[in-house]
């Protein structure tokens, strides 16, 4: 019985820190990633599965120094940028970080409208419709509510696990090709594995994970549980991409078929691997841009009350929290709106997105590592010697990928 009570009580502990990791890391199988995996199959098979493995790592040490960072400091990543480097610093920071996230928010509500088009519901019905249940989910739910309804939203991702399975991949060769790096010779293969990389490592998900942290109030004896929550997150969101790899491969790839996006890839399974698997990935991809949908808004509205010293949180009501609900409003409106307006060139926009987040994402990078190695802010927490070179070897591979994909979108 003493047993039982135990592992009772380890598993209660658990499930009372959990939220952060797993929210960040899956949304970051938002829309965009999706595409970006769903070309990778389409076109190279199996062959870059070994990308993944590298994301996963990059996720998990950097998901975790940024959950760890809001957890010791008690507070964001903005509010800890402005306090180390100053105000024009933090400004700057700020302002990317916002443009990047409005037109990130545009590419969500344009995944929501490709997916739902697929089942014949017009983005003129969808989009308001995800807009008004977004911010109605904020504005009137506690911190609890909220968080358990998008941790059950993000159970939508078992589609695309079992639209891989439908698939009926060559399990050797996915193996193969995740265990076994290899690298075709040409500009795309190079840019198809950079925005792999740049897609997951999103500046959005690293702010939101801290400031949730610290909205969640978690406590520094939380922090072995939470690493479980980082590392559960960041492998689930492997194991996503890994299957929509794997789909594409063993349908699109095998039968020579191209693809621009995921709805693309979508339509494109039907006649290859059946009705179900068609509808599974669009019903993950309509999933996935729901919940990037509602993290987004709040990852922004985060920055912005931290940068302003306003202290804010989803329990505070409207009078108590006016610029946290009032930014979380116009981000979700205009990311809304965007995608209603006739001919309005999306993918320009995600285009530009991508490219603004990953060169935002290169100092951040280096700003979170010299906040993790400052021993003021960071105490007995400090980064040492082996966790220094770790992060700092990870950075330096990150910031090749993410500067080779900015080059690649700027000039093709």
């Amino acid at each position: 019985m003493k047993g039982y009570r135990s592992k009772g009580i380890t598993l209660g502990a658990l499930l009372a820190v959990v939220g952060p990791g797993l929210l960040a890391g899956l949304s970051d199988d938002d829309p965009a990633g999706i595409t970006t995996y769903s070309i990778l199959g389409a076109n190279y098979g199996y062959q870059l599965l070994w990308v993944l493995l590298l994301s996963t790592v990059a996720l998990v040490l950097f998901h975790g120094l940024a959950a760890r960072m809001g957890v010791v400091t008690g507070q964001g990543l903005i509010g800890l940028v402005r306090q180390r480097y100053g105000v024009r610093v933090g400004a700057a920071v700020l302002a990317a970080l916002v443009v990047a996230n409005v037109g990130t928010t545009c590419a969500e509500f344009a995944g929501i409208a490709a997916g739902s088009e697929l089942f014949g519901i017009s983005r003129y019905v969808s989009v308001p419709t995800a807009a008004v249940i977004v911010s109605l989910l904020v504005l009137r739910g506690s911190f609890h509510r909220v968080e358990h309804f998008l941790l059950l939203l993000s159970t939508v991702f078992l589609a695309y696990i079992a639209s891989g399975i439908l698939s009926r991949p060559d399990w050797g060769a996915a193996v193969h090709g995740m265990l076994v790096p290899s690298l075709p010779g040409n500009g795309a293969a190079v840019a198809i594995v950079t925005a792999t990389v740049g897609t997951t490592l999103a500046p959005w998900g690293l702010t939101f994970i801290q400031s949730y942290a610290v909205d969640k109030k978690l406590r520094t004896t939380d922090l072995p549980l939470e690493r479980v929550d980082v590392i559960t997150g960041a492998i689930l969101t492997g194991i996503i991409g890994f299957f929509v790899v794997v789909a594409c491969a063993a349908t699109l790839h095998r039968n020579g078929r191209s693809i621009v996006d995921a709805a693309d890839a979508a339509v494109a399974l039907e006649p290859l691997a059946g009705a179900a698997a068609s509808k599974l990935f669009a019903v993950g991809l309509i999933g996935a841009a729901f919940l990037a949908a509602s993290v987004l808004p709040l990852s922004t509205a985060y920055s912005v009350c931290e940068y302003t010293g306003v202290e804010a949180a989803i329990d505070d009501p409207y009078r108590d929290a006016t610029a946290f609900y009032l930014t979380f409003g116009l981000v979700t409106v205009l990311g809304a709106l965007t995608v209603l307006v006739p001919n309005v060139p999306l993918v320009t926009i995600l285009v530009a997105s991508q490219v603004l987040n990953a060169v935002l994402l290169i100092p951040l990078l280096f700003v979170m590592v010299g906040i993790g190695r400052d021993g003021d802010l960071m105490g007995r927490f400090t980064m040492g010697r082996a966790s220094t070179i770790a992060y700092s070897l990870t950075t330096a591979v990150v910031v090749l990928c993410v500067a080779a994909l900015a080059v690649t979108a700027l000039f093709t």
